[in-house]
């Protein structure tokens, strides 16, 4: 319960534990920032990592300090590109077996239909969307290695998805995180990025639930 709170409280006032990390561990934030944005790409069980706002934010602390934009940048895509190529190779050694308890709340199997269904909609082009998708992303890889996409062209799009979703959210950090209104502003504006980041979600649920309680009473 303790580590549920910490991990909202760290989301919603992501900027002031940033600020604290960085007078505590200087550009050791650099590799901190890395094993996160890993982590959160990378590690199939850590979904709630929040990677949106993260990026944002630590564009902002670049601006007055000894952090380098293009280096925190260039640090973040490799974490990015590096989490996803960890996340499709264990879906592809270890996918059908993760997802075979279907009381698992993790590996469940809905999670695991919904991102095929996306794919078969999507292609390719999934790995760039979900990039921009909390949640989706964490399992966009690990079905692409269950056999949703070869390595070649799961390896290309990877790629520029990671480019896109880390300089998107860093250089906008950067350039408007220390406008006055939007740092006197920050945690609604985190609110904004989270609701805006879940909207495609949402949205899909309400529509499967329509298609669903459709075809239920046309089956009546």
């Amino acid at each position: 319960m303790d580590l549920i709170l910490f991990a909202i409280d760290f989301i919603l006032h992501v900027d002031v534990h940033l600020k604290e990390l960085f007078e505590n561990y200087g550009i050791w934030v650099y590799a901190i920032l890395f094993l996160i944005i890993f982590c959160e790409t990378g590690l199939v069980v850590t979904p709630f990592l929040p990677g949106d706002s993260l990026l944002f934010a630590a564009g902002a602390l670049t601006v007055g300090s000894v952090l380098d934009v293009h280096t925190l940048a260039a640090v973040l895509i490799i974490a990015a590109v590096l989490g996803n190529v960890v996340n499709y190779t264990i879906g592809h050694f270890f996918g059908e077996q993760l997802f075979r308890n279907p009381d698992s709340k993790i590996f469940r199997r809905d999670y695991l239909v919904k991102t095929h269904a996306f794919y078969a909609k999507h292609g390719g082009k999934t790995i760039i969307i979900t990039r921009f998708l909390p949640i989706v992303r964490t399992f966009a890889p690990f079905v692409a290695g269950m056999g949703a996409m070869t390595y070649p062209r799961f390896l290309a799009f990877n790629l520029v998805g990671g480019l896109l979703w880390v300089l998107s959210f860093v250089y906008a950090g950067h350039f408007f995180g220390n406008l006055p209104v939007v740092r006197h502003n920050f945690t609604l504006l985190i609110f904004g990025i989270i609701a805006v980041s879940l909207l495609p979600m949402v949205i899909g649920m309400v529509k499967a639930r329509r298609s669903a309680s459709k075809a239920t009473s046309e089956g009546a």
